[in-house]
């Protein structure tokens, strides 16, 4: 698959993953095809052009799987605050979400202050920034 750069793609903020992690989030996002492909084309997306690096590396500000994230819709200015968890985790009354939802998938790998746009399940286009990020508690 070619991706031609956009004006859109060339303003992507950078975004870190814990190499150990890859693996199986490849295997949930081709699993996700079947089901909503668009989710699963984005994690790939976001898994291809992220800087891997070992997860004693990845610093604490940085979104992955069991952070807790305060972010800012900056359409409507609302905080937020989640944790990004595997999809057998997910509780919605407990603000866990999967990394399968498009605000995961879009929250994933990104840093304190970055900004990134994500579509929602209602195929609206909506801006987020990361206020906050903890580190997953197991660490």
């Amino acid at each position: 698959m070619t991706t031609i750069p956009t004006k859109a793609s060339a303003r992507l903020p950078k975004i870190h993953l814990d190499k150990t992690l890859v693996g199986r989030l490849e295997v949930l996002a081709s699993a996700m095809m079947r089901r909503a492909p668009e989710v699963g084309e984005r994690l790939m997306d976001e898994i291809a052009r992220a800087k891997l690096v070992a997860p004693d590396k990845l610093r604490d500000d940085i979104v992955t799987i069991g952070s807790e994230v305060t972010y800012r819709d900056l359409t409507s200015a609302r905080l937020q605050t989640v944790i990004v968890v595997y999809p057998e985790d997910a509780d919605i009354d407990q603000h866990r979400i999967s990394v399968l939802t498009p605000i995961g998938v879009a929250l994933l790998g990104l840093s304190v202050g970055a900004t990134i746009s994500w579509v929602t399940r209602d195929d609206e286009t909506r801006q987020l920034e990361v206020v906050s990020v903890k580190p997953p508690s197991d660490q």
